[in-house]
């Protein structure tokens, strides 16, 4: 549990990370993406400056309607001002559809080419890396956090350009008209500074809380959906719940901590609004009754007045975009910044290869000094079949993923051939050796498909081969579509006895040198292992096979049984020849067959 509690606070601490609203350093990175579409943020801009001239020029075009030509009774100019003023509107309108289109179309491009990098550069990531991070922290990264991102390119970048364009065009356009009416305009002003600068830190801390609450209830979603299956086996459902409904609370007093806050910032914006308008309406009246001001300028100013108020939330709106988007860019740029799977092989597997292996004095450990493997040294024959056997532990697997090259060893040497396969390119090593694994994966899609992995080398006639070769052609040809039948999640609609069989088919579907079975018979019943062990024979012909197994009567055919223990080599020989040593081959022997025997008396 003290695990688990620790990869827990790993897993939150990249979501509690501090991250400034701005990051010239961040910002920088993201501009390099939208660099190749210079030209739409040009035309955009361009757009922009139209679309906030029409709308400055519109105030400013009624103030004079009023005072020149109403006043005077020109009826041509003031219908010649009201074409103007239609234009005008039609033009915003025209102007601001464009920049919204143009807008939308590069910020899906940017994302689009974010989103592509992220997921080939996750393809090319150790598997330690995903030994640490958790799947619903990596499929955010790729959906929600570059969903994030593409707030900055549309409605940041280019938008913010907008409100402080009209925020300076008001302003000059309101000087020019009338000086005193301006000042009286903006003496609420201090007032809106020091509320939005008390808005920007207070919805900092509580972004923060809201973003981290649900990275939390996206974990617990993620691991309560996968592991269903034990929650309903052991009737787990209302401490399940119970858990949840404690971190859906939380998330709700953050998401409540955050409406709030916007909940007082937008209505105190506003009444100030009303306030300012309230001041400019008692001096600028008295100043209209007066005579010493005409009608339309005071019309012109409380449109302006609102023009003001209007940006000053959209800025605040902004802020909080802006935050968010440089905690996206900051997790995104993480996994980007993970140096990739390195491959210091240059060599080629020659085709005349016959897949003799040897371990020569490995060492290998997943964490610093804890050692998995020590000094390990066998060899399997080209064409032979060996056994690897011991407790859970002991360091099996891990054989079979340094074979791979999914780890490397941090000492001695694994040969091929007498080729260190340090040496060789990890697509050529990895394509000369076919897995079977015990915990067989299915992808979404045709059934055929999940077979050849998509491969369009391997024709339909091969596949079905490779079915028929390992007997799994039977429960196929009986499903309603046979091989087009679609797989879901995982494969979820198949016993594990038949994910394993169509496993078989995918691996021989390749035609490797070197077959590997990672307990690949654990979860198969008697009648499913009795058509496996009838392929058995066909499968290892003419290939280097290495089986990992805890049930020893799958493998006492093997050529050599070694038996690994606290990741050592401790025996090695046939089946025959380990019994006769009577030492730990033997003891394990007699253990499963006792077993099998109590369990067959039970049975009786």
């Amino acid at each position: 549990m003290a695990d688990d509690n620790n990869r827990e606070d790993t897993g939150f601490a990249e979501e509690e990370l501090e991250v400034k609203a701005y990051d010239s350093r961040l910002m920088k990175r993201l501009l390099g993406f939208a660099a190749r579409y210079w030209y739409l943020f040009a035309l955009a801009v361009i757009l922009l400056f139209a679309s906030t001239a029409a709308d400055l020029a519109r105030p400013y075009l009624i103030g004079i309607a009023i005072d020149e030509y109403i006043r005077k009774g020109d009826t041509a100019s003031l219908s010649r001002t009201g074409s103007y003023y239609l234009l005008l509107v039609v033009a915003g309108f025209l102007f601001n559809l464009l920049q919204i289109y143009v807008l939308s179309y590069a910020g899906q491009s940017i994302i689009f080419n974010i989103r592509q990098k992220l997921f080939a550069h996750m393809q090319k990531l150790p598997l330690s890396y995903f030994d640490k991070n958790p799947v619903g922290r990596l499929v955010t990264r790729v959906t929600n956090d570059t969903e994030a991102l593409n707030e900055v390119y549309t409605n940041v970048l280019v938008t913010l350009l907008k409100d402080i364009s009209i925020l300076a065009g008001v302003l000059v356009i309101m000087f020019r008209l009338h000086v005193t009416m301006t000042l009286i305009s903006l003496a609420i002003m201090p007032v809106v500074v020091v509320l939005t600068v008390f808005f920007r830190r207070r919805i900092r801390k509580v972004y923060r809380k809201v973003r981290t609450s649900l990275a939390k209830i996206n974990s617990a979603i993620s691991e309560n959906i996968s592991g269903m299956r034990i929650i309903q086996m052991f009737n787990r459902e209302k401490e399940n719940y119970d858990r949840f409904d404690k971190i859906g609370r939380e998330y709700y007093r953050a998401v409540m901590s955050e409406v709030i806050t916007f909940g007082l910032f937008r209505p105190a914006v506003e009444m100030l609004s009303f306030i300012a308008l309230s001041l400019l309406i008692w001096f600028g009246g008295q100043e209209v009754l007066e005579g010493s001001l005409q009608f339309g300028i005071l019309y012109a100013f409380t449109n302006y007045l609102s023009m003001i108020f209007h940006p000053i939330n959209d800025l605040a709106e902004k802020y909080n975009i802006l935050q968010s988007s440089m905690a996206a860019s900051e997790r995104i740029f993480m996994i980007l910044d993970t140096p990739a799977e390195e491959d210091s092989g240059m060599l080629n597997i020659p085709d005349s290869i016959r897949g003799e292996i040897e371990f020569r004095n490995v060492w290998f450990a997943y964490n610093e000094d804890d050692w998995v493997l020590r000094d390990v040294s066998f060899t399997v024959p080209a064409g032979k079949t060996v056994a690897i056997v011991g407790a859970t532990g002991a360091g099996k697997t891990s054989i079979i993923s340094l074979l791979s090259r999914l780890y490397e060893i941090q000492k001695g040497e694994i040969l091929i051939d007498g080729i260190n396969i340090r040496d060789v390119r990890k697509d050529d090593l990895r394509r000369l050796t076919g897995v079977v694994l015990q915990d067989v994966f299915l992808f979404s899609g045709r059934l055929k498909d999940n077979i050849r992995l998509d491969e369009e080398s391997i024709s339909d006639e091969k596949v079905r081969e490779a079915a028929r070769y390992v007997n799994a052609d039977g429960f196929i040809s009986r499903l309603p579509i046979g091989y087009d039948t679609e797989v879901m999640e995982r494969g979820s609609t198949f016993s594990a006895g038949q994910r394993q069989l169509l496993a078989f088919a995918r691996a021989l579907a390749f035609d490797p040198k070197i077959l590997v079975l990672d307990e690949a018979t654990s979860n198969i019943d008697t009648e499913t292992e009795m058509l496996i062990q009838d392929a058995l024979a066909r499968l290892t012909r003419d290939r280097t096979t290495i089986v990992i197994a805890h049930r020893l009567s799958t493998i006492q055919h093997a050529d050599k049984i070694i038996v690994l223990h606290k990741g050592k080599v401790r025996e090695s020989g046939t089946h025959q020849e380990l019994l006769a040593k009577r030492g730990m081959y033997y003891s394990l022997y007699q253990l499963q067959y006792q077993k099998q025997e109590l369990q067959s008396a039970t049975s009786g």
